[in-house]
């Protein structure tokens, strides 16, 4: 788990003050700090180009924010978007559609013919979908999504590969979806796998390259040569104190060299999402209220599970500590709950903090993977800012919606009027 600065008790974020940002800002507020983001890419780049040709498709879905995706774009990453709206955001921001792989289940035509419009390549999950963009765009660049039969990740809603999985092409349909796709006249480039998200040790990897590998000299026994090999996102972050790092160097060498060794593909592609963004933003939350319960303590926070859903609904783990009393000693344990009317409304169960206050800032590690991305307007609640923070400056990056935002869509018809 990262570490952070603490200058005299306040915890620092990109060399800036959380207790700054938060009084200027105001809280709840998610904290990106640029520089992270930015060493966190070139390390999972660096680690995998040493060996052979490297293309990073950043999976969008973890955290779409304009600005970050500007700096990833300045890194010379592409993109592995799941929707259209991920595919114009990231257009937005400044990729060009041969940067970015769309990927999606369950498509409709109507989004199929807009993706295909603008140029970017597709990433075909089913024998349906192939058939459909056939019609829509003939001898469009396409890779196709397989089911290896393999599944890795933190909880069992993420884990994405296992067979019977509703993502990819079946293991046993896969050679001759390659070859209808040939008839059909595709531009056929890769294939692409994706196992489940924050797998934290090598061997899943590695189990699911060997069906990949399997797969690719197969194909290419059809007269199919493949231009890469995807081998999606999933590389786990700690979070929690003292959980070690997954080994990115060792990762890479091991599913590089069965590559180099087993196929002629030249070229591997990475989706990294969590990876990327993960210990990269920080949630800080006002302390509204503590309350002794008898049997818990609660200290009552700003921020719900409206604003970080991930505890709520996979039961994971988030370490928090208070950002102005940074590193004093704990006396009590507490549960770190939001202002959702729901009991499952909560950050952090049975954690030691140093006397918690009303206007207390408590921060909220490993936010930067599926937090504002995922968060709600429930209980009719804005969706909070963002703010970038790079070399101890503090910018805002997204405003705070206002209530006025949550109606702009509704209509009352004349007749309720």
């Amino acid at each position: 788990m990262r570490d952070f600065e603490n200058r005299g008790g306040t915890m620092y974020i990109g060399g800036a003050s959380a207790v700054d940002i938060a009084n200027e800002f105001g809280t709840p507020v998610y904290v990106i700090d640029e520089a992270r983001v930015r060493e966190n890419y070139r390390n999972v780049y660096n680690a995998f180009s040493r060996f052979m040709d490297t293309r990073i498709h950043y999976a969008c879905k973890a955290n779409t924010n304009l600005a970050l995706l500007r700096i990833l774009e300045q890194e010379g990453s592409g993109i592995d978007a799941v929707s259209i709206g991920e595919v114009r955001t990231c257009l937005r921001a400044g990729f060009t559609p041969d940067r970015i792989m769309y990927t999606g289940v369950n498509v409709s035509d109507r989004e199929l013919r807009e993706v295909a419009e603008l140029g970017v390549m597709i990433n075909l999950d089913s024998g349906s979908e192939m058939e459909r963009l056939a019609r829509i765009a003939p001898g469009h660049p396409v890779s196709f999504r397989i089911t290896p039969g393999v599944g890795s990740g933190h909880s069992d809603k993420v884990i994405t590969g296992s067979k019977g999985s509703k993502f990819g092409i079946p293991l046993d349909r896969v050679v001759e979806t390659y070859a209808r796709a040939r008839d059909l006249g595709f531009d056929i480039r890769g294939i692409h796998a994706h196992i489940g998200s924050g797998g934290q040790t090598v061997e899943p990897f590695m189990d699911m390259m060997e069906v990949l590998i399997d797969l690719v000299n197969r194909i290419r026994d059809i007269g199919i040569e493949l231009e890469f090999i995807d081998m999606g996102g999933g590389i786990g972050v700690p979070y929690r104190p003292q959980e070690q790092e997954m080994e990115v160097e060792e990762l890479a060498m091991n599913l590089t060299d069965m590559i180099m060794e087993e196929t002629d593909i030249r070229t591997i592609v990475l989706e990294p999402g969590r990876y990327i963004v993960c210990d990269a933003v920080v949630l800080l939350t006002g302390v509204n209220d503590v309350k002794d319960a008898g049997t818990k303590r609660y200290v009552g926070c700003d921020a719900g599970f409206n604003t970080l859903i991930r505890p709520a609904m996979y039961d994971s783990y988030h370490h928090v500590a208070l950002a102005n009393k940074f590193g004093k000693a704990c006396t009590a344990k507490y549960d770190v709950v939001g202002p959702i009317c729901e009991s499952g409304d909560y950050l952090a169960h049975d954690r030691v903090l140093p006397d918690p206050e009303e206007g207390d800032i408590v921060a909220v590690y490993n936010a930067g993977a599926y937090g504002f991305s995922m968060s709600s307007n429930y209980n009719s609640r804005p969706l909070c800012r963002e703010v970038l923070v790079n070399e101890g400056k503090a910018e805002l990056v997204r405003e705070a919606e206002e209530i006025e935002e949550l109606w702009r869509h509704q209509i009352i018809p004349e007749r309720l009027a």
